[in-house]
Parts: structure tokens; C-alpha cells; sequence
């Protein structure tokens, strides 16, 4: 039987429901699991059995073998069965299991140890052995095993000589008892069943079996196969002194397969073990326990039972004896025993929950990083100045987000548009841009930027399958409400809608025109594309954009992209989607975009560009692993030429100051030649000695000038040298140079790699950069898709310079509401502050540097969260913190603006003169070449 877990895997039996079932309806469908024969009532039981099957925890018993499923254990058990069962000998299976059928032995071991000394000498009737003649091994079958005799001897020798070929037979008793009678019975001592049936008296009649072995494989002499030539197919009569058993055949080990595999035990204290029925009615073993057994199996359980009760006794001290009560007084007795028990039973788990929360209490060596709630500063932290509250985000800071989900949808939609331009042929532009077109109101001057997005998602949409008329189709249903909505009925919405952008698919929107039409273009593509189900505020939206309302006499004193909203209209008149588009409410204009980007999701182009920026994925990983390879390569080079650099560097100092020393002596030698000191050469002093011993006569000028000249010579050698060592060391620092020079050139590379890994990443999948402690999400979207974080000849880029923080998901706030350890809501008022809490999925923003340090600090390494989140914030702070300057600095030069043209006013009503804003002058350049 397979294990799991050290314990065997029982079947299921059917449940009692599905039996009744069965009798009285047989034809109720049911599941049935033919590898195991087990029936299930539901197929959730049947697929979690089945799943439970295909696991990999499963063991084989038999050779141990683990991290198999159900089935292939138990095919690796009947495969080791199989191959068991055929090598144990056939003859010896009935008399194994009726000796080991009801025996009481608490350990396996044990049983097979009785078992094998009680049957390693005896033998039986047509089994298979080997036998010993003359120091050689013959197999050999038994063919007739005769009963010991009193003194019996074999062709008249004692019973312990050596076997002899014979072909009659001795004559014996007329005994008519069976071999080997009492040896079957364990619970008799295996002394006195030698004793009364000695197996080594025991006389075997046995017949040489001639050996097969393939041709070419005999490595015995000839003396041997002389003998075995003798031997074979002879009958000769042994004792078990000679005889023995292949050990694949008959050992501990397969006979502790054996009994394993075809006997059980219950769990009970005691219990005998039993031969399973089907083996036992196979091999003929009485499977009816006999009355003298049973009785004496009683007897074992209750010496058994007496025995533990006996050692508790002495551990637990012994029982009281008591008088015998009256019924009502031991009613009394058992109530206030059974109060007392209650009452200690509180007090236990009283004192156990005490002492469980004082080990909780008890500090514990951690191993950091670990999980960030359990992560507590303690006093010497911050007394060494370490963020205890994290900075309070603004949500006021938020555009559009008066509304609720009308920051998520605009952010979405810059997104999207700032990701895919390349396949929507449109260049980048900030989030700051896109707020401040979104809040233009005026139709003069309007506004390109507004222009070009929404022509680029109609040139997208045209390739996108649509119905015609759909819009309409859903207004008219009869689930939608007849009220009026801004005073504007259906009919009256549809008649308008009726003759605007029924040719939307085709109509050019021109570049270089501006993209006259496509307010029209607009209405056309969300008459064919939308639905009430896919655009929830679709009639309000189309009502807006073809019904303009009458104006109170202050809107047109507002700025165009002033926070301030529109006043609510009294009346509308039918009019121009071009006039109207300016003026609709900014929730309506980002519900138009977002519309439109979720539909764009499908087209065939934006799927190419994924696809696209998968493959560049793939090889930009190949080029990283490349360029690390050689990097760390490059490494090793520049560490050893930095070392024999620096040790060329240091010898030829002492050089160059030891030939400044030699310098000083020379001129000290042409002023005075008296003066000039011996060089400390071996060969010049040999030189002059020798010369002064053979040429006693030479003048004293004359060995001047050869000193001179032998210090002259010894210069110029020192001078040599020290230029070449110059050379060499000029060499090693010019190597040097060139492979500092290609590290640095690999380090760009490798920067380059992981910008272009943000900017394709971001067009697959847009991930937060991590969590804080409190699961809150903090989210930098810079550098994404056709987005780029440098520009041309390194210039600082940004798209929102600012890091947002969104509130933990559903999931994540789940998890914060199941922990037991403390108050998480209080310990985050604490740390983050009564305004900082953010609910789930709410947005807030950091726009100041000083905030971002500040967040920054307060993370703390020593949580699993806070330390990626800020591993992954120091790897881009070098492009995240110049993006938030840039913005703040052109958030100042716009401000600025305005007062410095107070007195250029061009335009009527007392409005500044917006042309020169920033989302006014953006151009698109990717759409140079469109039509």
C-alpha cells in the first residue's frame, strides 16, 4: 500500500448517501475511479481524490522510492510483488503463513527473525537449493525428505561425512508422520522444537540439477567440469549441513517482503497478525481463529492492558478506594467532580493562554530581512534620528480627482497613450500637458494636442471590427430609462445623432490641416463602437457633444484651464460637435478617452507592437548576459594592469632617485677628482686591483680616467634601464587607460540595456515598483514604452516627475485585517499619520523632493517589501530625482509667464494670452508622414 507522509493511504469506502441511493434507485450515475475501484456521489470528490492521486508525495513501501503519484507507487509495489513472489520459494509460502497466521508480536522484526531461524534448516518436497559436495556448489532439487532416526548413518558412514552418490534407497521405519510437524508453531521455544524435531537429523533425498550457462561463460577447470560431468543427474542423500538456499530466494530481507506483503494488523493494542483472506484461501490457511487462539490472544491484550495500567499507577500514584455511595450521593459526588474538572480545565487553559503570550512577548532572535509587520523600531533606532511617521502624501495634488475614478481613468489613458505612440504615430507629452488640454475650453485657438490624440485613436479604431449604429441600437432599448437627460429626450438625441459621422471610417483627417473634422469623425466612431454596457455614460456624453448649453455671463471670464468647474447649463440648443467638444465637463472628455484607449486594446497593430517588444525583450536579455560576461572580464584585466602598473610606477621612483644620488657624485667627481668615491661594483673593484697589481708603474691620471670611464659606462647601463622601465610602466598605464575606457563604455552600455528594459517592459506589462510595510503601492511611470528617460545629447526627460502611492488591493488588505499580532489600523495611524491612511485602491502623490527623501528614509531595510522597494528606488533615483526638478522648474517658468506678458494682452474679455503654454505649442512629429 502507497504512504503519504509515513502513513498508508487507505481507500475511500462509497458514502452511506449514495448506498441508500443505490437500493432504491440502481440506476444513479455515479463516478467511478477504475485504478482504484472507489466510487464517488459527486465529481468535486471525485476530482479532488483524483488531484489528491497526482500529487508527487507518495512512497513506495517496498522500495522506498518517494516523490512518486499514487498510481506510479503502486505500480513500482505490484511490480516489487510480482518479482518477490516468484523468487520466494513456492513450497515454503504455506508453511511461512501458517506459522505467522495469529501470532501476537508488537515489531515485524521480530516475527521475521522467528520465522527465518525457525526455517533456514528446514526444507521441503521439490524446492530448489544448492548443494555442498566436495567444496563445490551444485544446484540441485529435493526429492523425497525421510524423517530423522535415532542413529541412522548414510552408506554406513556417520551423518556427518560427505555425501555419496547412491541409487537405492536406505531402509527406514514405517513412520507415517509428515516432516517438519512442530515447527510451525512460534509460540513453542525454538530450543525445544530442535529439541523434539531436530532439523539437522532430517535426511534429503536430492537430485543434481544440470547447470545451464550461456556458451562462453564457463570459467571453471577442468577438474571441475570432470566433476560436475559426474554429478550431474545423480540422486544422492544429504543432511542440511551441506544444503542451502539462493539468497534472491529465501534472506531476512525477502522474507520480511513477504510476510509484509500478505499479512496485516489492527491498530489495537495487541492484535495478532492475520494472513489477508485471499492469500490464505490460496495457499489453504485456516482464517478462522481457533477458540484455545482466540483465548489466548485475550489473554495477551489483557496482560498487555494490565501492564500500561500498572506503569501509569506508578506514575501517576495509585487510585483511592472508595466506599461504595448511595445512588443520590454519588449523583452528588459526580456533579462536583465533573464542577471541579470544569473549573481546572479553565484555570489550565487560562494559565496556557498566559504563557503563550508571554513567550509571544518574549524577544526573539530575527533573522532580517523578514516580514516588514513584524519589523519595530526600537528606542536606540530612533534616537539615531530614523523615520518614525512617513511623510503625508497629497491627494489635492491629483488632477481630476474630484471624481471619483476620474484620476485612475485619466492616468490609464496617458498611459496608454504615452506607451503605445509608436503605433499610434504620436509623439510624448507630459501628464501636465495632457491635464491642461484636457481643460481648454475655448474653440479659438484650439487645441492640437486634443486634436492629435483623439485622430490617432480614431485612425486606430477604423481597424478595430464594429457595428454600425450600436449606440443607437442601446439608447433605444427598452432597459434604458425614458427620462430626460439635460433636458434632451431620445428621440431628440437620435435625430441629432442621425446625419454626424456616418462616414468616420474614411473621412481623412489630415496633419497639415489640422484635423479639421474629426469632432465629427468622433461622434461617428462612438455611434458604431459604443454601448450603454461599454460606455455607461454614453447618452450623457453624445447629449453634451451635440446639444450646447447656454452659457452664464461669468464662464467667460475664465481661465481655459482653470480647476474651477463649469457652471451647470439651464438650457440646450442642437449645435456642432466642434463647439461643444471645448466646453464638455473634463470627467466627460477623459471618459470619452479612456473609452476609447480600452477598445484600442484589441487592434491588430497594438498586439504587433507587444509582440514586437517581446522579441526585443528576448534579445535584450541575450545582449545583458553577453555584456556582463565581457564586463567581468574586462575586470580582471583592469585589476592586473592596475597592479602592474602601480608596481612599475613605485620601482621606477626608487630609480629615478637612486640616479639623482649617482647625478650629485658625478658632478662632485668633475670638481674634484680626488674627491670622486669608488662605485660599489665587484667587477670595478677586481678591475682596479688587478690593474694595479700587473702595472705597478701606471700613473695615478691614468687610473682616474678608467674609474671615470668604468662609472660612465655603469650610468649610461642605469640610464637604459630606467628608460625602459619608463616605457614599459608608459605602456601599462596607457593599457590601463584603454581597458578602464571599454569598462566604462560596457557600464553604458549596461545602463542603456536597462532603460530600454523599462521602455519595453512598460509596453507589455506596467508593474509597481514595490510595497511598503502597509502594502501600499508606489508607482513611477517615466521612462515607459516610446517614452525615453534622456533625450537628445543626454537631456533630462520626465512624463509625470512625480512618484505616486496607491492604496493596498483587496487582497493585500485582507491579508492586513488577518493579523492577530497587535492593531495594524493603529499602528498605521501612528506611522503614517490620520490624513496618510490610504484606503483600498486610493491614489496620493509626492511632487516635492524633499517629500521623496523623506519617504525614502522612512523605508526600512530590515522588511522583505521596504528593502526591494528601495533597492529599487536607489537603481533609478539618478533619473527620478532630475525628472522632478525638470517639472518643478517648468512648473515655475509657466507660472511666470503670465506676469511677464501682463502688458502684451492680445485677447478680448480680460484672458492671458495661452499661446505660447506648453500643451499649445506641442507638435506631434510622428505624424509628419500620416495622411
Amino acid at each position: 500500500m502507497p504512504t503519504c507522509r509515513r502513513k498508508r493511504v487507505l481507500l475511500t469506502d462509497p458514502p452511506p448517501s449514495l448506498l441508500q441511493a443505490l437500493k432504491s434507485d440502481s440506476n444513479t450515475h455515479v463516478y467511478y475511479l477504475a485504478k482504484t475501484g472507489e466510487i464517488f456521489e459527486t465529481y468535486e470528490s471525485y476530482a479532488a481524490r483524483m488531484s489528491f492521486y497526482r500529487l508527487k508525495q507518495f512512497q513506495c513501501e517496498v522500495t522506498g522510492k518517494s516523490g512518486l503519484d499514487y498510481f506510479q507507487a503502486l505500480e513500482s509495489e505490484q511490480l516489487e510483488a510480482r518479482t518477490m513472489h516468484s523468487r520466494f520459494p513456492e513450497q515454503l509460502k504455506p508453511a511461512v503463513l501458517k506459522a505467522v497466521q495469529w501470532q501476537v508480536m508488537g515489531r515485524l522484526d521480530h516475527l521475521v527473525e522467528a520465522v527465518y531461524e525457525r526455517y533456514k534448516d528446514r526444507y521441503f518436497r521439490d524446492e530448489k537449493i544448492y548443494v555442498d559436495i566436495q567444496g563445490d556448489k551444485f544446484a540441485a532439487r529435493v526429492v523425497e525428505v525421510f524423517l530423522p532416526r535415532s542413529n541412522a548413518k548414510v552408506n554406513g558412514e556417520s551423518t556427518d561425512a560427505a555425501p555419496v552418490a547412491s541409487t537405492s534407497a536406505l531402509p527406514h521405519s514405517n513412520d507415517q508422520r509428515l516432516p517438519h510437524q512442530i515447527h510451525g508453531d512460534l509460540k513453542v521455544a525454538a530450543k525445544e522444537v530442535n529439541t523434539a524435531d531436530d532439523p539437522t537429523k532430517y535426511l534429503y533425498k536430492v537430485q543434481i540439477l544440470e547447470e545451464e550457462k550461456p556458451e562462453g561463460r564457463d570459467k571453471h577447470t577442468a577438474s571441475t567440469k570432470e566433476a560436475r560431468a559426474k554429478w550431474n543427474g545423480s540422486i544422492t542423500e544429504v543432511r542440511c549441513n551441506v544444503m542451502s538456499r539462493d539468497r534472491l530466494a529465501f534472506s531476512k530481507s525477502i522474507l520480511r517482503r513477504f510476510i509484509r506483503d500478505c499479512v496485516d494488523r489492527d491498530a489495537a493494542v495487541a492484535s495478532p497478525w492475520t494472513v489477508k483472506p485471499p492469500v490464505a484461501a490460496r495457499y489453504g490457511v485456516d482464517s478462522v481463529m481457533p477458540e484455545a487462539t482466540r483465548q489466548g490472544v485475550e489473554d495477551i491484550k489483557k496482560g498487555e492492558i494490565q501492564k500500561r495500567k500498572k506503569v501509569w499507577e506508578d506514575k501517576e500514584g495509585p487510585l483511592k478506594k472508595q466506599k461504595k455511595l448511595s445512588a443520590a450521593r454519588e449523583e452528588k459526588v459526580t456533579a462536583l467532580a465533573l464542577e471541579k474538572e470544569r473549573e481546572a480545565e479553565k484555570l489550565l487553559a487560562k494559565a496556557e493562554a498566559e504563557r503563550q503570550a508571554a513567550e509571544k512577548k518574549k524577544k526573539k532572535p530575527i533573522r532580517y530581512p523578514t516580514e516588514d509587520l513584524d519589523v519595530l523600531l526600537s528606542e536606540k533606532e530612533k534616537k539615531a534620528g530614523m523615520k518614525v511617521r512617513r511623510p503625508t502624501p497629497s491627494r489635492s495634488a491629483l488632477p481630476f480627482n474630484d471624481r471619483n475614478g476620474s484620476f485612475e481613468s485619466f492616468l490609464m489613458t496617458w498611459n496608454f497613450l504615452v506607451v503605445y505612440g509608436q503605433p499610434l504615430h504620436l509623439s510624448t507629452f507630459t501628464l501636465d500637458e495632457l491635464e491642461h488640454a484636457i481643460r481648454h475650453s475655448l474653440v479659438d485657438p484650439p487645441c492640437q494636442l486634443i486634436a492629435e490624440v483623439h485622430s490617432s485613436l480614431i485612425y486606430n479604431l477604423r481597424t478595430v471590427t464594429f457595428q454600425r449604429h450600436s449606440a443607437v441600437m442601446s439608447l433605444m432599448s427598452p432597459l434604458e430609462d425614458d427620462e430626460d437627460d439635460l433636458d434632451v429626450t431620445i428621440e431628440e438625441l437620435t435625430t441629432a445623432m442621425a446625419d454626424i459621422g456616418n462616414n468616420w471610417e474614411r473621412t481623412p483627417l489630415r496633419h497639415n490641416e489640422g484635423r479639421e473634422g474629426w469632432e465629427e469623425s468622433l461622434v461617428g466612431c462612438i455611434k458604431d463602437h459604443a454601448t450603454l454596457t461599454s460606455f455607461p455614460t454614453l447618452r450623457r456624453v453624445l447629449t453634451r457633444l451635440l446639444f450646447a448649453p447656454e452659457q452664464s455671463p461669468e464662464h467667460s471670464t475664465a481661465s481655459p484651464t482653470s480647476r474651477v468647474p463649469s457652471p451647470v447649463p439651464t438650457k440646450h440648443q442642437p449645435s456642432s460637435p466642434r463647439q461643444c467638444y471645448p466646453i464638455l465637463p473634463p470627467e466627460d472628455k477623459i471618459a470619452i478617452l479612456a473609452f476609447m484607449c480600452n477598445v484600442a486594446v484589441s487592434s491588430k497593430s497594438i498586439h504587433a507592437h507587444m509582440e514586437a517588444c517581446e522579441e526585443e525583450l528576448t534579445s535584450r536579455r541575450k545582449e545583458k548576459i553577453e555584456l556582463n560576461r565581457a564586463r567581468k572580464a574586462l575586470c580582471v584585466y583592469w585589476l592586473v594592469a592596475a597592479l602592474y602598473a602601480s608596481d612599475k610606477v613605485f620601482s621606477v621612483e626608487a630609480r629615478e632617485a637612486l640616479l639623482g644620488e649617482n647625478k650629485e657624485s658625478e658632478s662632485a667627481a668633475n670638481g674634484a677628482d680626488d674627491d670622486t668615491p669608488m662605485n660599489d661594483l665587484s667587477e670595478l673593484s677586481d678591475v682596479s686591483a688587478s690593474e694595479n697589481s700587473s702595472e705597478q708603474g701606471t700613473t695615478p691620471k691614468k687610473a682616474t680616467d678608467l674609474r671615470r670611464r668604468a662609472q660612465s659606462q655603469a650610468h649610461a647601463k642605469q640610464r637604459e634601464a630606467a628608460r625602459a622601465k619608463a616605457a614599459s610602466v608608459k605602456q601599462a598605464m596607457a593599457e590601463h587607460r584603454r581597458l578602464d575606457e571599454e569598462v566604462n563604455k560596457l557600464e553604458r552600455r549596461l545602463e542603456g540595456i536597462e532603460r530600454e528594459f523599462r521602455q519595453l517592459l512598460g509596453s507589455v506589462r506596467v508593474k509597481p515598483m514595490g510595497k511598503d510595510r502597509f502594502y501600499n503601492r508606489i508607482w513611477w511611470f517615466d521612462g515607459m514604452g516610446s517614452a525615453s528617460l534622456l533625450g537628445s545629447g543626454g537631456i533630462v526627460q520626465y512624463g509625470t516627475g512625480r512618484l505616486f502611492i496607491q492604496g493596498p488591493s483587496v487582497f493585500d488588505q485582507e491579508i492586513l485585517d488577518r493579523r492577530e499580532e497587535g492593531d495594524v489600523h493603529a499602528r498605521r495611524v501612528e506611522e503614517e499619520g490620520e490624513d496618510g491612511v490610504l484606503g483600498v485602491g486610493e491614489w496620493a502623490v509626492y511632487t516635492d523632493l524633499e517629500e521623496v527623501d523623506e519617504f525614502t528614509a522612512w523605508l526600512n531595510a530590515k522588511g522583505n517589501r521596504e528593502l526591494a522597494l528601495r533597492n529599487t528606488l536607489t537603481k533609478w533615483w539618478p533619473h527620478i530625482v532630475p525628472g522632478i526638478r525638470k517639472r518643478l522648474s517648468d512648473l515655475n517658468n509657466i507660472a511666470k509667464l503670465p506676469e511677464a506678458r501682463r502688458s502684451t494682452r492680445v485677447k478680448q474679455g480680460g484672458t492671458t494670452d495661452i499661446s505660447r503654454a506648453p500643451y499649445m505649442i506641442w507638435t506631434n512629429r510622428k505624424a509628419v508622414s500620416m495622411s
